[in-house]
Order: C-alpha cells, then structure tokens, then sequence
C-alpha cells in the first residue's frame, strides 16, 4: 500500500510526510502575463488535497473552543462548493489535517478527533483520541497506519502553560481508525511530524526524536534525541523537512497564539531566528542565523531543493527571507534575501526551480503571490491574492496549471 492516493500528486500537507512542499510540474508552463486569481470566502479553511483527477477537496473548521470541522468537495476552477460536510466532532482548535488515503478514503485529524470518510463525504469512522487537547494533524505510513501526537503549544486566547505534558504519539489503524500503539516522547511538542518510511520525526520542545514503526509498535530511538535549543532567549522549533541526509526547521515558534491577522512584530524570542539542521546519521545539530534581528518568530517549516542544493528559510516577525546554498557536507553560504512578510508553508516546482511565496501588505491588508526562481531569487510574478490576512497555512498543487492557497479567511486558486 503506497502513502496517499494512487495518482494523486497531493495527496496530503506539503505533497507528503517528508515535508517537501514540492512536486514535478507545479510551475509547468508558467506564464506570468496570462496568471489570474480568484477567491471566495471560506472561514476557518486551512489545506487543499487532490484525490482522483479532478477532485478537490478542503478542510477547515469552526471557531471557538466547542469547534467542528468540515470538509468540502470543490471544482478545481470556480471553487464552488459540490459536497460538503459539517459537524465533525473536533474540540480544542488547533489546525488539523487531511489527507488522500490509498485504498481511496479521507482521513481527518481535528480537536481531539479522527474521521474517515469517502469520497462523496460520507462517515465511515470517528473516534474520540486519549487527550483533551488538540491534535495537529498526522502522517500515513507506508503500510497504511496514520501517526498523530498531542499539539504541546499555547493556542490563541490561552494563558502559556508553565509546563505542557510531555507529547504521546498514537498509530491509528486506517479502517477503523482504532489506536494499535502509542509512545511517550520525553517533552512535549507544537511542531507537526515528519516521516521517511517508517521512521517518524518529532520536534520536541528542546530536543529532535525519532521513533521507528516495526509493524506493530513505535520504538523511540533513545541513541537519537540531539538538543536543538542550545542558547538563552531560544524557543521551540516547528515542522521538520527531510532531506539530503538530515531534519531542517526554524526555530524561536513561540508567540504564534498572538497572530492577529499577521505575525509580523508578534516575536517573543531574544535570541536570532535560526534555521536548524540536524545530520540524521551523526545527530549533529547546525544553527544558522536567518538575518540576526531581535523579534523574530515562524509558525512553518523552510523549504529544502535538493536537486539545486538550496534552502529557503524566512522570519514573519521581522519580514526576511533568506536562501542558502547547501554544500556537500551540509555547510551554509547565503545566496540571496528579500525583504517579505511570508509566514505560509512553501510551494515550489522540483522541476524548474520556481517556488510560491506570500508577502502580506499590512497597509492594504492584502495576501499577495510572489512567485520566485530559487537559486537567483528573481520575482517572476507578484499579485493580489485575495485574503486580507497572512496565511500561516498551506498551499497545495492543482490540477492544470493551478495552485491552492488557504487563509483563515479565504481559498484562493491561481492559474495561467
């Protein structure tokens, strides 16, 4: 059984569990002079998935603490609602996640609830998990099983705890969605997980972990907890990207609960904003400043090209992006910066080397694209997006030369 939905080429968050955000064709054909964008309200909307050609379908959720989630069957083009269903049981809000699963269903995580549904949205499962706290969405293994874990951050409204429960990851069996096994991790964790294979990553608090699904349990590699946060004023890190031989992620996540419409100036970190990368072999850990100004702050992971050897890292708190070239042995020069307000997951073409990023304009409280070529940096294309708020959410590939983008507010679609 294969990870997603046969043929799908998005079948989950950032195209898969190892965090790529990328795919073969995203740009294909890109024509800045023919791009067009059109958006329609959508409240609480958070990630677009792809299952069989032509179908789109989105997730999102209510608002408040009694929240629900809902999922959509949308046309790829005018975004139309075709099937929608509400009330899913949720709880605690944070973020979840949808994904395509390869014997055909959906698969959601939201509140403290997993949900399997058809394709025309029916419910065949629904479970209530162990905590009540959120769960931020999971990976599917590729035997089938979904990994979830308990989200250890402060959501928005909530004073931070002093001490959050150290996190426990859950395997969930795809059909019935029943949990086969679970693991404590040592402290807690905001960031979503990552996986190659059966080897899970959790960013934890301080510290990175690995845990290994034999089939029938998850065994935490206790050889491997390299510490990340290593000097004062440094705060936890966020999604992890797998690639050329090692876990990237920004780090100083906290204060994300304070997004008012944006996170720009919203950092409470003292120390630089770093990117992180740890050698999956050696478990050594590298911080590299991303542009050394005080209040920064992220709530999403970088953007790794192993094809062009490039990383694309970036401070919402601050507005800087900032790529690297990566050498052979994992050192980092820079290569070029832009001074943006970009706070989304990344979507880049691994074929040609443009990817999408967002710049929010604060003064007309726009969400614009700004698509770039990764090794130069060279702005191809620059236009309203449709969303007075910054997205801190996902992207996703379509079908035909388009691309998804939600907001808290609003789903967008470009395409030319």
């Amino acid at each position: 059984m294969s990870i997603g939905w046969a043929g799908s080429p998005w079948p989950g968050e950032d195209g898969g569990p190892t965090r790529a955000q990328a795919g073969v064709g995203v740009f294909a054909g890109f024509d800045p002079a023919t791009a067009v964008v059109r958006s329609r309200d959508a409240i609480g909307a958070t990630m677009v998935v792809l299952r069989d050609p032509g179908e789109v379908y989105v997730l999102g959720h209510t608002i408040g603490d009694a929240t629900t989630a809902w999922v959509e069957r949308i046309d790829p083009e005018t975004l139309d609602v075709l099937d929608r269903v509400d009330d899913l049981p949720g709880g605690p809000t944070w973020p979840g996640g949808i994904a395509a699963h390869a014997d055909g269903s959906l698969h959601v995580v939201f509140g403290n609830h997993a949900h399997r549904l058809s394709a025309a949205l029916t419910v065949e499962a629904s479970v209530r998990l162990p905590r009540d706290r959120p769960y931020n969405s999971f990976v599917t293994l590729p035997d089938g099983h979904l990994v979830t874990k308990d989200f250890g951050g402060t959501r928005p409204g909530e004073a931070p705890e002093p001490t959050a429960p150290p996190a426990q990851l859950l395997v969930l069996d795809p059909v019935t969605l029943a949990v086969v096994a679970t693991t404590d991790l040592p402290e807690p964790s905001v960031a979503r997980l990552s996986a190659d294979g059966n080897d899970v990553y959790v960013v934890g608090d301080t510290t990175l972990f690995r845990a290994h699904w034999t089939g029938s349990t998850l065994v935490l590699d206790r050889g491997f907890q390299p510490r990340y946060r290593v000097m004062r004023g440094q705060t936890h890190g966020w999604d992890a990207v797998l690639a050329l031989g090692a876990a990237w992620f920004l780090d100083n996540g906290a204060g994300s609960e304070r997004y008012a419409g944006t996170l720009r100036g919203q950092g409470v970190s003292s120390a630089p904003l770093h990117l992180v990368r740890i050698d999956l072999d050696t478990a050594e850990v590298t911080l590299t400043e991303i542009c050394g100004r005080p209040g920064g702050i992220v709530a999403n992971p970088p953007l790794i090209d192993p094809r062009r050897r490039v990383a694309l890292g970036y401070d919402t708190g601050t507005g800087v992006m900032q790529a690297f070239a990566i050498a052979e042995d994992g050192a980092l020069s820079p290569l070029w910066s832009a001074e943006q307000n970009h706070g989304s997951h990344l979507l880049a073409d691994a074929e040609n080397g443009l990817v999408l990023t967002l710049d929010h304009d604060g003064e007309r409280w726009m969400e614009q694209f700004v698509v770039r070529d990764l090794v130069t940096g060279e702005e191809r294309l620059r236009i309203d997006g449709g969303s007075p708020l910054q997205s801190v959410l996902f992207p996703a590939r379509g079908w035909r030369r388009r691309i998804y983008m939600c907001t808290f507010s609003t789903l967008s679609t470009m395409s030319w």
